[in-house]
């Protein structure tokens, strides 16, 4: 089942926020909200608190159980960009956009969560070269 979560009109553009999404996709919810509460963006903190309303989505309206949800999509869109203007030099104007995006997240419990098995940890030191033999001189 998938359950989703939307944030819209956020006051950040889509292209700060897409980097913190990018990092979440395709991973376990515990993995998704280390990542997110770590991770020192603002953007991080917005994605974190649309993730946590879709892990809410999913206990309350559809009795799912969180550890076995995965991210199955983050995406952020761009929403509407407020337009202002800003005095400049010799009576002209500039463009100032301040720019907005929505965050959607989908959660799912079809996507079987896949734990990569323990690396093999090197045993002493590094293998060692032989080492040469001291040349003679030939009589």
């Amino acid at each position: 089942m998938e359950v989703k979560a939307i944030q819209r009109y956020v006051r950040m553009s889509a292209f700060k926020v897409r980097d913190v999404t990018r990092e979440i996709q395709g991973r376990p919810v515990a993995a998704a909200l280390d990542i997110v509460s770590f991770s020192p963006k603002k953007a991080a903190f917005l994605v974190q608190k649309t993730l946590k309303s879709a892990i809410a989505n999913a206990e309350n309206n559809h009795n799912l159980r969180a550890d076995r949800l995965v991210v199955k999509e983050a995406v952020a869109g761009e929403g509407a960009t407020i337009k202002r203007f800003i005095p400049k030099a010799r009576g002209s104007a500039g463009p100032i956009r301040k720019r907005t995006c929505h965050i959607f997240i989908t959660l799912s419990d079809e996507i079987e969560i896949k734990k990569r098995a323990p690396k093999a940890k090197a045993r002493g030191a590094a293998k060692k070269k032989p080492a040469r033999k001291a040349a003679t001189p030939k009589e």
